[in-house]
């Protein structure tokens, strides 16, 4: 089948063209025809199946063919995304099919000045891309008015719920019309985003491309079993083997990613991290060098890693195994992605292993290992868990201090008491007899 065969007005189809689209994939094959007509869709894709395409261009062909006064444009469209880098590709890409339309659509999100999203906001726009916490600020400074949404689409609802959101959809929910096109895509579907799902959606159209949680069949997946302090000596090792791929690392912590960064440069290796403890300007710049072979690795955090859309990307380094195996697919799918084949590694320390059987349990098979290799697991030690003892524990609440221990109340007893004991001595001491 051809994008021309979806119903889809020649200025996309053009724009679509000029991009060098020529066949629809999977999602957008069975999304298009009916979110054109208007209908709900739920759409449970992973990532790099081409969902954006599928949600963006019926709702560019929807707002092209009304008619209205252009010179008070409003919110007709909304698309709510989980974070920043996801938030401005999703921009870019409605900007590059609306290209030949007369609709004009902005982006906001945190960690930046509202100052310019503000600016754009008043200019007058059709479509609007968010992420919650900026579009709740400006909703209640009252720069932004969604009651004449028509379109509502909800994207990575699954991580959108695990980096917890959830508090700020349902909020956002409540300015928005009740009559309205709604489309909501996840790469899963765990039940706590079932209830959304029912509330949001009415007879929606469901378009499942892929089995809930099953990775991309086309990515070579194998893992070393690893001491944790020699996971950076390995990592270093497979980038200099393989100085032509452009490698993306994750990593458990913001901590752990500036770690593995500092240790891959200390070993002449270019490297990079993104995370929530960057800016977003340093975000962007680190991917756009990524992007743009300025650096040979990426090590990202898993929130982070939902906007890093790469479509030749040939090795995935899961370098901390996660506690969620659903995310290990999240991982896995920045590569092999729009049919190109793909490869992960995981690293595994002993105390991973049960994580790893988690994620084979939810694959519904084993991952190849590779055995021969520098780095042998030989600790077998259990990580102990963190016990509070006494030391830990907060101090009794006294009478004096009515409740409140603080340093300053520990201050002024000791000082009371001394002061005490020395009227006390001063009491008790025999007056000097001067005339003697």
């Amino acid at each position: 089948m051809k994008f021309t065969e979806l119903g889809i007005m020649p200025d996309i189809l053009k724009a679509l063209e000029k991009q060098g689209y020529e066949t629809p994939s999977l999602i957008q094959e069975k999304t298009i025809p009916g979110a054109i007509l208007g209908k709900d869709i739920l759409g449970l894709a992973q990532t790099g199946t081409g969902k954006t395409a599928a949600f963006a261009v019926p709702t560019l062909q929807r707002l092209a063919q009304e008619k209205v006064n252009l010179k008070q444009r409003k919110i007709r469209a909304l698309i709510l995304t989980p974070t920043r880098e996801l938030a401005s590709q999703i921009y870019d890409s409605f900007e590059i099919y609306g290209q030949n339309l007369n609709l004009k659509s902005t982006v906001i999100f945190g960690g930046v000045s509202q100052g310019k999203q503000v600016k754009a906001l008043r200019s007058g726009i059709d479509i609007l891309v968010a992420t919650p916490g900026r579009l709740d600020d400006l909703i209640k400074q009252k720069y932004i008015n969604l009651k004449d949404v028509e379109i509502f689409i909800l994207d990575e609802a699954d991580r959108m719920l695990d980096m917890g959101f959830i508090h700020d959809i349902r909020r956002i929910l409540k300015y928005l019309p009740k009559e309205k096109q709604t489309m909501l895509f996840s790469a899963t579907m765990p039940p706590n985003i079932t209830s959304i799902v029912n509330e949001l959606l009415h007879n929606p159209i469901k378009v499942s491309v892929t089995p809930v949680s099953s990775p991309v069949e086309n990515i070579k997946q194998s893992l070393y079993y690893i001491d944790q302090k020699n996971k950076s000596k390995l990592l270093a090792d497979l980038a200099k083997s393989r100085k032509q791929d452009s490698i993306l690392v994750f990593t458990r912590t913001k901590r752990g990613a500036d770690h593995v960064v500092k240790d891959l440069n200390k070993n002449g290796i270019q490297a990079l991290a993104i995370h929530g403890n960057k800016s977003q300007n340093a975000r962007q710049r680190a991917l756009e060098s990524f992007k743009n072979y300025g650096c040979q690795v990426l090590v990202a955090t898993d929130i982070a890693a939902r906007g890093i859309d790469i479509n030749e990307l040939p090795l995935v380094i899961n370098y901390d195994l996660s506690d969620v195996p659903e995310t290990y697919i999240h991982r896995i799918g920045r590569t092999g992605r729009a049919g190109t084949s793909g490869e992960t590694i995981a690293f595994t320390n002993f105390n991973e292993i049960p994580l790893l059987k988690d994620i084979e349990k939810l694959m519904g098979k084993k991952i190849e290992v590779i055995k021969d290799h520098k780095y042998p697991l030989i600790d077998l030690t259990p990580k102990k868990n963190k016990q509070k003892g006494k030391q830990n524990r907060k101090p009794k609440k006294s009478k004096e201090d009515n409740g409140k221990h603080t340093k300053k109340n520990d201050y002024r007893n000791k000082k009371n008491k001394v002061k005490t004991d020395g009227q006390k001595r001063k009491t008790n001491r025999p007056k000097k007899n001067f005339n003697k």
